[in-house]
């Protein structure tokens, strides 16, 4: 149920509604991040993947947490007039669908490579525990003989767009449908 008004025949994408109605600027600006996060991140497919996946549980989120980044970025950057060639779904392999559904399974399931599991773990951390992450020696000194400098930025910026707008769709009752903003 949606928490905000959407207008009649908008039921079927509230989340994408939200571009034109209140505070359309800054839902812009939102959905800009999204764009930029899926068309520039530098991570391998399955990196990103599972951070998104496991942001989307922690969130709730139902578009989120039915997104496939293989399959949805190039409509979603489309839709953006970006090219999806160069974007982070030609960045390796498609996860198979079990790869999504152990996610939070993450320690234990076999189908993660190290740098998955890092990546995972950040964005468990990230969203559930900020500060414990923050102040976690040991997990800064396995993600620093992993990962560049520039990749944990990239990866701690992708793990923000995720967390805002997927808590915001999930806490406005926008999420309701997945669908792609327009």
């Amino acid at each position: 149920m949606a928490r905000i008004h959407v207008p009649d025949g908008d039921e079927s994408t509230p989340f994408a509604r939200l571009a034109h109605g209140p505070a359309a600027d800054i839902v812009a600006a939102g959905f800009n991040f999204s764009a930029v996060t899926y068309a520039r991140s530098k991570l391998t497919l399955r990196e990103f993947e599972g951070a998104r996946a496991r942001t989307a549980e922690i969130n709730g989120c139902r578009i989120c947490r039915t997104w496939r980044s293989a399959r949805d970025v190039p409509l979603l950057l489309a839709s953006r007039g970006i090219d999806a060639a160069d974007s982070i779904v030609s960045r390796g392999p498609e996860p198979e669908e079990a790869f999504y559904l152990s996610v939070a399974e993450w320690r234990t399931s076999p189908l993660y490579s190290p740098r998955e599991r890092i990546a995972i773990e950040f964005a468990e951390g990230m969203g559930l525990d900020p500060q414990g992450l923050a102040a976690d020696e040991d997990f800064w000194e396995r993600a620093k003989a992993l990962f560049s400098d520039e990749e944990i930025v990239d990866l701690s910026f992708c793990v923000a767009c995720w967390m805002g707008l997927g808590r915001v769709g999930h806490v406005l009752g926008t999420d309701t449908v997945c669908a792609v903003p327009a």
